[in-house]
């Protein structure tokens, strides 16, 4: 995009501008395995151009009380929170049916 988003959007407000942007992305939350037997919840989809990716992943590691990571326009965290990721986006203003859980 690189534009002023109220440019693009007729002079909007920033949060109706936001809600737009929130509805037409498709997150994915799905569960990796990674070596002995660790399993890591990783979340695609959320626009690193629109969201603060280090700052969302700051949110869910303290709601979640574990560790995780942002890097590669993904978020890492640390055992299965799929669910409760879900939930936790939904709270946040994400629209729910956008957001898929892979199993």
């Amino acid at each position: 995009m690189g534009k002023d988003p109220s440019s693009i959007f007729g002079g909007l407000p920033p949060e109706i501008y936001e809600q737009l942007t929130k509805e037409e992305q498709i997150i994915k939350i799905r569960l990796e395995k990674r070596k002995f037997g660790r399993e890591v919840t990783i979340i695609e989809g959320v626009d690193e151009k629109e969201f603060n990716l280090k700052k969302l992943a700051s949110t869910l590691k303290s709601r979640l009380a574990t560790g995780g990571t942002a890097k590669n326009g993904k978020i890492e965290l640390q055992g299965d929170h799929r669910h409760r990721v879900k939930e936790i986006l939904v709270e946040l203003g994400f629209p729910e049916e956008n957001i898929l859980i892979i199993e």
